[in-house]
């Protein structure tokens, strides 16, 4: 069966107590550590909304790596159960890509989210949740900052700064293009800090997304 499943918990009925747990005590499975072999393909994933947001719109696209053709894009529709809760997102948004992930014919090496990975309140974002779910290797790939303090990029293609709390490294404030805002790359789960940063690079051509998340996000929005 694909995705290959290796943990599950209960989606419905939810509070947001109940998902704060989950999400603390699988963010303990999280591996911050390169754990993956020659990448053939890549995965984009993003999430719309549709019929006023009672309808969660989950796209996957997949690419064939390092060409970047896409090869492959599903979409999955259904019933939007979980609040709009800021540091939750992952609970209203994964049941859907967890549908379109079995409609796909080719399975991804690597998934790249429309979200955060470990730059999460509980170091837990979606590409944690979806990584840890499905045992994938992931990177959260997100346009705006949930927490975390940085210094800006230089405004060079390529140029980046770490995202800190602390004394805590949970991601890259990353310039894809030059003189655009940057993207906010964190690692998701069996990708190592340094990689998550190199390896959005590589799915990068012209435009401020790589192109998974690119791809993802046009059949997202429809």
């Amino acid at each position: 069966m694909w995705p290959p499943e290796r943990i599950g918990h209960e989606w419905d009925n939810l509070t947001s107590r109940d998902a704060r747990q989950i999400q603390e005590e699988l963010a303990q499975r999280v591996r911050i550590k390169d754990a993956f072999g020659k990448l053939r393909t890549v995965a984009g994933v993003d999430v719309g909304f549709e019929e006023q947001n009672t309808i969660t719109r989950a796209a996957i696209a997949v690419l064939r790596f390092p060409e970047l053709d896409l090869l492959e894009h599903v979409i999955a529709r259904r019933e939007t159960r979980f609040p709009y809760i800021p540091g939750y997102l992952s609970f209203r948004e994964i049941p859907a890509v967890l549908d379109a992930l079995r409609q796909l014919a080719h399975g991804p090496d690597m998934l790249l989210c429309d979200g955060q990975g470990i730059a999460h309140p509980r170091r837990f974002g979606i590409a944690c949740h979806l990584g840890v779910l499905t045992d994938l290797p992931s990177i959260g790939v997100a346009k705006s900052r949930l927490c975390g303090e940085y210094e800006e990029p230089g405004p060079a293609r390529g140029d980046a700064s770490p995202l800190m709390v602390g004394k805590e490294q949970i991601g890259w404030v990353l310039r894809s293009r030059e003189r655009v805002k940057p993207l906010f790359v964190s690692p998701g789960h069996r990708v190592s800090m340094a990689s998550c940063r190199e390896l959005v690079m590589q799915c990068v051509t012209r435009y401020r997304l790589p192109e998974t998340t690119r791809w993802a996000h046009r059949f997202a929005s429809g």
